[in-house]
């Protein structure tokens, strides 16, 4: 958080780290202040490998920030991703021991509680518990149950876990810049908050971040998620691809997946070519266009179909009735939602992040919905906690015996 009771959020990514501080305005809307984007160091494949370089990183992307927003920023909420990071769901299940009194949010909390107990690794830690559904007293798929009735309170909880070395070295690279971390959020869960719409998510719906290093798949059905995973494998790959096959420096490589690349070669005329700069003695050469798009549309093919393998571990793929969001900086390459269609045989779109006002020039690309996703995240916890704290006509807080003594004495002593 920032002066001013303001949100910071800073995403530590392959290729850049972004840190995005915004306010949320009367009408409820994310108002953005302030952005500082750097290229990033030290981080491979969503984690951190060179400490002192992404520091660096970090510290440029906040200054650039805190200058935009005119704001100095004490504490940020930051995003994780990385092949470390793993899943399942599990069922948290608690007595209501009073029936005379609602579901309270303690309640809640001791099932969510319960739902957090589960054997994994030493060296791994529980990074979110987040609720899919409860059940009371068998009434299935309840979204909310503060306030119902209920003897017996079952909440079905997506658990997501990760490596603790990983997330103490993300940590130490944030507060290294003198930023304290209020939490880790982990990246597509954050990137699903500012594309998907609510019926893709209650439909069925796969949001794939497609990022530098690393592919990012949260899967949503009927509301909630049921199943995330991080993909060793990004646009960094595709550039390597290209250097390879083209044989010129990376620079170069880049620089044609972006102006020149298509992920449907059939699209470009055969004879059409362009001038890059290249390894050997005249340092430039004529490349076929068609030639980019093929290697382009092998290495994105091979992206796509690891996905759909992650995705039919989870779920049968036919229920993903919302097919999927395509997000990240890879998301932009010309033609990669017809080509996902194709592969996957499920539709598809491109997400850009939504429901923001302010400073959203940069942000209103498909790179940065991570970045706005945080604080959305964030914003929405907040929101879930407030309307969790509020009071309710007849409860008293306790364990319930508080309202039973003041029922007793109202009939019992005399006015």
């Amino acid at each position: 958080m920032v002066r001013g009771g303001t949100y910071a959020a800073i995403d530590v990514g392959t290729t850049k780290v972004t840190t995005v501080v915004g306010e949320v305005t009367s009408e409820a809307d994310l108002r953005i202040l302030g952005v500082g984007v750097a290229p990033s160091g030290g981080i491979s494949k969503g984690m951190v490998e060179n400490i002192r370089d992404a520091t660096d990183s970090i510290r440029v992307s906040v200054d650039k920030a805190q200058r935009s927003s005119g704001t100095r920023i004490l504490s940020a909420h930051v995003g994780i991703a990385g092949s470390h990071i793993g899943c399942l769901n599990n069922r948290g299940i608690v007595a209501i021991p009073d029936r005379a009194r609602p579901i309270g949010q303690e309640d809640v909390a001791r099932a969510l509680d319960g739902a957090r107990i589960i054997s994994i690794p030493t060296n791994r830690q529980v990074l979110h518990v987040v609720p899919r559904y409860f059940i009371v007293d068998g009434q299935d798929h309840v979204t909310d149950p503060l306030g119902m009735y209920g003897q017996r309170l079952d909440v079905e909880a997506h658990i997501v876990t990760g490596l603790e070395t990983a997330m103490q070295n993300l940590t130490k690279c944030v507060e290294s810049v003198g930023v304290q971390v209020d939490s880790l959020v982990l990246e597509p869960l954050a990137a699903a908050e500012s594309v998907l719409q609510q019926e893709e998510k209650e439909e069925g719906v796969a949001l794939v971040d497609i990022g530098g290093g690393t592919t990012d798949i949260a899967m949503y059905l009927e509301g909630s998620v049921i199943h995330v995973a991080v993909l060793p494998v990004g646009g960094n790959h595709i550039t390597r691809d290209l250097v390879v096959g083209l044989r010129c420096p990376y620079q170069s490589a880049e620089l044609a997946k972006e102006k020149y690349g298509h992920c449907l070669p059939s699209t470009v005329e055969p004879e059409e070519e362009v001038e890059l700069a290249a390894f050997g003695s005249e340092g430039q050469k004529a490349v076929s266009r068609r030639r980019i798009c093929e290697v382009i549309q092998a290495r994105v093919e091979e992206i796509l179909e690891m996905v759909m393998t992650e995705m039919k571990r989870a779920v049968h793929d036919d229920i993903m009735s919302a097919g999927l969001v395509l997000t990240g900086g890879t998301a932009k390459l010309a033609g990669i939602e017809k080509l996902a269609e194709e592969v996957t045989s499920l539709p598809a779109r491109t997400g850009v992040p939504r429901n923001i006002h302010g400073l959203t020039d940069t942000l209103t690309d498909p790179a940065y919905a991570t970045s706005v996703g945080l604080l959305q995240w964030v914003v929405r916890e907040e929101e879930a906690a407030a309307w969790a704290r509020r009071p309710r006509p007849g409860f008293i807080a306790g364990d319930g015996w508080l309202k039973k003594v003041s029922n007793w004495a109202r009939i019992l002593l005399p006015e």
